[in-house]
């Protein structure tokens, strides 16, 4: 298992030099920080795969799911979040569905025989997916773009909302350019009664060796006729979180990154501490932690991410919302969740 992740780590940081080496390409760069590496940092990232020792850095037992009824949705009528995995997240806002950062694989990978593995089942299935009028995409990393879900869903999806950039992807697959609209930051469009804007991220972005910063990363704020949503993307903690809730605020419900993290990369993955911290900037009302529970991305316990902001949440009196995947929550009225995590840490089952 060392020498796995030794290996992983030095690709790591194999890529990461050559994407460093081809300067002559239009970049795009954070507003606060610019994410650089040098050989030091390198060798530390190498040194910190081989060396970490994790409890338990997949699941011992099976992750709870529940799964997902878009007519039990439409039913209850209310604007609500259905976290469906990692970042992957169902909006029931105004009467119809918007889907942020949609991977249906097995691994977010470049090829589906290696990579991360999911941890658990989808509570739902892309076939069973509604009709959606956007799809928003905060970046054009492995675990927030799968070709595979894009391409299938393509037929029920209105628009593909992305940052600049990004939309040439899509188009490199197939996706019709009239369905795709590009935003830079602080620019946003109206569809019906939804307004989708794309807001500042401290982050990077690639999906191959030499093509680093070429496309725009971001979060999203969406609007709707009475609800005011906030999804975080992929970000470092930076002063622009209280510049987002200063002109887009406040917010019933935020959704903020909080895992993959480790201090030697936080200047791009927020610490959990961070994550609540950033929730209040934005001025969020109920925190909802994603981005976390269904891969191995980083170095820390599955469950670390959480556990951490649970305790940063109550410190702060932040409202967590915490629902297990494929479970519905009211935006407006979220309830108490329970901490469905806690019941697993260390639990091994025959089932597993």
């Amino acid at each position: 298992m060392r020498h796995t992740r030794l290996f992983i780590g030095a690709a790591v940081a194999i890529v990461v030099i050559a994407m460093e080496l081809k300067p002559t390409i239009e970049r795009f760069s954070n507003s606060d920080t610019h994410y650089q590496t040098n050989i030091g940092a390198l060798f530390n990232v190498i040194k910190a795969y081989a060396l970490a020792e994790r409890n338990e850095p997949t699941p011992l037992s099976r992750i709870p799911i529940q799964p997902v009824s878009i007519a039990a949705i439409q039913a209850q009528g209310d604007d609500q979040v259905i976290k469906l995995s990692h970042s992957t997240t169902l909006i029931y806002l105004d009467q119809s569905f918007i889907l942020i950062d949609p991977v249906f694989s097995e691994r977010v990978s470049p090829v589906q025989w290696a990579g991360p593995k999911r941890f658990h089942e989808l509570p739902i299935t892309l076939e069973a997916l509604p009709n959606i009028a956007a799809v928003l995409i905060s970046h054009d990393h492995y675990d927030h773009l799968d070709k595979h879900s894009i391409r299938t869903l393509s037929a029920k999806v209105a628009h593909f909302i992305t940052p600049l950039k990004v939309g040439e992807r899509l188009r490199e697959w197939g996706i019709p350019d009239s369905k795709i609209i590009e935003l830079n930051w602080w620019e946003a469009t109206t569809i019906g009664s939804h307004t989708y804007t794309a807001t500042p991220a401290q982050h990077f972005s690639g999906r191959g060796i030499f093509d680093k910063d070429t496309t725009l990363w971001a979060g999203w704020a969406v609007k709707g006729s009475d609800t005011n949503i906030f999804y975080s993307g992929d970000s470092g903690y930076f002063k622009g979180f209280k510049d987002i809730g200063e002109r887009l605020g406040p917010f019933d419900m935020t959704l903020i990154e909080t895992g993959a993290y480790n201090k030697l990369w936080h200047d791009i993955h927020m610490l959990p501490e961070q994550s609540v911290q950033a929730h209040i900037d934005v001025k969020g009302a109920a925190m909802m932690p994603v981005h976390n529970s269904s891969f191995d991305l980083a170095l820390h316990d599955w469950y670390d991410p959480l556990e951490r902001a649970l305790v940063q949440a109550n410190a702060q009196q932040v409202m967590l919302i915490t629902p297990v995947f494929g479970e519905s929550t009211s935006i407006k009225a979220p309830r108490n969740t329970p901490r469905w995590w806690q019941a697993l840490i260390g639990q091994k089952t025959s089932t597993q």
